[in-house]
């Protein structure tokens, strides 16, 4: 890799320099903060052949590299083109603070609700099995465990598990929300804890008119506290996500405030205590009822909003929520839906089967670009996006495939609207919350599964043929194959000799000996076993997984190369093969090696571990030993990245799969150190 060029590429697609208000890396791609992202040229990034991929995340717009070259192509924009240099955590800082107030309230919510996602849609699924289990007239006039009494406690216990993320929320949301405001995430689950105090009367309760108003109509000594001269009502945040929010915000500017002024031992014991005592008595004085009612009214008010405009409030919904999705706002709506649930009290969640309509006419709108376009990239990103799109995922159907083109996002918007009326007219609601797509049934009410399957159909069908019919007309152009970018018409060879200066026809053999006398110098140190050997072994004892299941885009979508996922037992962390240290990272979260036979090999200890700055990592190796399988690369101490609340999962990856022939994971489950792991072929000639 050229890095110069490489460099004045990346700087001239994201708009020249000046539209880099920081930069920084990290092992494996760059981390842009830009000011005007209108002024990318997605499409140069995207035929960069030596570019991996880019995504952006964190308020960053982020391009792959990879690993020894990222480090590179870093140094030449810094150096070559006054590209401004910041560390991870100050670009993180800028990221955060760019956009207006509303763009950075609808990231934060997003940053605190995507972590606890699975565990509201594992227990939401979970509920709709329940429902399939006990509603009346699916499967015939008697519901399933009425047929088949056995059932019943099997459902009994399928209901309190899938109950347990709604009940005990607020625990879930305190500690992710404590995170995102920087305070400690354990205090913030003991106050979300306190919310659902089994002292308390449970909010499910006064969703019962009847109890409610027996509560207070008899109020007494029992039910209520007398505090600073008010009667506070003794009643519970279950489901509840407003409050938990603002009093965990409230929470950490305490704790952050009592750090400044308290040090040492009187920091460790007094900051707690205090922190959690005054917010405490605000939590239910003074913030919790306040909440509460604001919380209650924002639903009420949505919901009368949607009942009262009928099919036109569904269509406009319906027409709108892609939208809504490419500015990030959907991120909030758990926050409504949740008290919508019948579950929480509510009458149903009109927002999961729109949103579902979206999806799909997102996903049909890609699958017709799929078989339309000559393109071969274009036809990959459109026969996977489409794909993910129908079963609930959009992303890489939007911004990969629609947006690009624009007329299929409009085709969709209007598909998704038609079926969104038909939400509307009715009367389609979910139970619980789930994935929004075709599998996205079960979290519908029992009696609206029939017509929700039916506009899911009509959409795909209706949206595909929109998209399809312009493809075949006003579209065609777009769907010509295009030739990759300018650099594609000149071979590397070639471009590599016009930009050197004419030399003489001895030049290139006297140019070739240092190469000659340099290469072979670690040749000697290898077997001939390994120089042959292509096979990957496992660098740690765990747990082997595959890599779609790491949590990071840019590993489980194989963009830096295939390979495999490892949860590990504990933090030694040895060399895979006989080779030589290519990256070493500082901080010791990873490791860029180069097998005797030619496999590059990237080892990431970790998910955002570089953000730990070396702290609970020991590297035993640096950038250019010579290591044998089995050799120690690193000591980790697992526990400091879990306390931190990061993941331990490694991913291993190939990174130069392009010189190499298939690559297959070998290993599953429970494995050891140095087990077999990969199975690299050599390329065909």
């Amino acid at each position: 890799m050229d890095h110069a060029k490489v460099a004045g590429e990346v700087v001239e697609a994201v708009g020249g320099a000046s539209n880099i208000s920081a930069a920084a890396h990290c092992a494996t791609r760059l981390r842009l903060v830009i000011a005007d992202e209108s002024k990318i040229n997605q499409q140069a990034l995207d035929d960069n052949e030596d570019l991996k991929g880019t995504f952006a995340a964190g308020g960053m717009f982020q391009i792959i590299v990879g690993p020894g070259d990222v480090d590179q192509v870093y140094a030449h924009m810094v150096s070559d083109h006054g590209v401004r240099e910041v560390s991870k955590d100050e670009a993180k800082e800028e990221a955060e603070a760019g956009g207006n107030i509303f763009s950075r309230f609808i990231k934060m919510i997003a940053d605190i609700f995507v972590p606890v996602l699975p565990a509201l849609i594992a227990g939401g699924l979970l509920m709709a099995l329940h429902s399939v289990l006990t509603a009346e007239g699916l499967f015939g006039e008697r519901s399933v465990i009425q047929m088949y009494p056995a059932m019943t406690d099997y459902d009994a216990l399928i209901n309190l598990v899938s109950s347990a993320a709604f009940a005990f929320l607020p625990v879930l949301v305190g500690f992710s929300a404590a995170k995102r405001f920087g305070g400690n995430t354990y205090l913030g689950a003991a106050m979300g804890a306190a919310m659902v105090s089994p002292s308390l009367l449970s909010a499910y309760s006064m969703t019962d008119a009847a109890a409610a108003a027996k509560f207070w109509a008899y109020t007494d000594q029992s039910s209520v506290w007398h505090l600073f001269g008010l009667e506070v009502s003794k009643v519970g945040y279950q489901a509840m996500v407003i409050p938990t929010l603002v009093v965990t915000w409230i929470m950490c500017l305490i704790e952050k405030s009592l750090h400044k002024v308290l040090k040492g031992t009187a920091d460790f014991l007094l900051t707690p205590l205090i922190t959690l005592l005054i917010t405490g008595f605000l939590a239910f004085v003074v913030v919790g009822p306040v909440t509460r009612e604001l919380s209650n009214y924002l639903t009420y008010g949505i919901n009368w909003a949607y009942t009262t405009l009928g099919i036109f409030g569904g269509l406009i919904f319906g027409f709108f929520y892609s939208a809504i999705v490419v500015t990030g706002l959907h991120q909030s709506f758990p926050a409504i839906e949740i008290p919508l649930l019948p579950s929480n009290g509510g009458v149903g969640d009109f927002i999961f089967p729109i949103a579902s309509m979206a999806n799909v006419a997102q996903g049909a709108a890609a699958l017709a670009v799929f078989f339309k376009t000559r393109d071969a990239k274009l036809k990959g990103l459109a026969g996977a996006g489409g794909v993910s799109a129908v079963f609930g995922i959009t992303e890489p159907a939007i911004f990969g495939v629609n947006l690009r083109l624009r007329w299929p996002f409009y085709c969709a918007m209007v598909s998704a609207a038609i079926g969104s009326a038909g939400v509307a007219l009715l009367d389609v609601r979910g139970q619980a919350l789930g994935a929004a797509g075709f599998v996205g049934f079960v979290s519908i009410i029992p009696k609206s599964i029939p017509a929700y399957l039916a506009l899911e159909v009509l959409v795909f069908v209706i949206s595909f043929g929109l998209t399809f019919g312009y493809a075949m007309t006003r579209g065609k152009a777009d769907m010509e194959g295009r030739a990759p970018a300018a650099k594609a018409a000149v071979p590397v060879a070639a471009a590599a000799a016009s930009s050197a200066a004419p030399a003489p026809a001895a030049a290139p053999a006297a140019a070739a000996a240092p190469a000659a006398a340099v290469a072979p110098a670690a040749a000697p140190s290898f077997s001939d076993e390994a120089v042959a050997d292509l096979s990957v072994s496992s660098p740690l004892a765990g747990t082997a997984i595959p890599l779609e299941q790491v949590k990071d885009e840019s590993f489980a979508k194989g963009m830096l190369g295939p390979g495999i996922g490892i949860e590990p037992a504990d933090g030694l962390v040895v060399a895979p093969f006989d080779g030589t240290v290519t990256v070493a990272f500082p901080t010791g979260h990873a490791y860029g090696l180069k097998s005797a036979s030619g496999v590059q090999v990237l080892i990431h200890v970790g998910m955002d571990t570089v953000k730990l700055d070396g702290k609970g990592f020991t590297p035993r190796v640096a950038k250019g030993d010579i290591v044998r399988r089995g050799d120690v690369l690193a000591e980790v101490d697992l526990d400091v990245i879990r306390e931190a609340g990061y993941e331990t999962i490694t991913p291993v990856v190939v990174t130069n799969k392009k010189k190499l022939g298939a690559i297959t994971p070998v290993a599953s489950g429970q494995i050891q150190r140095g087990d077999a792991l990969l199975d690299v072929a050599p390329k065909e000639a």
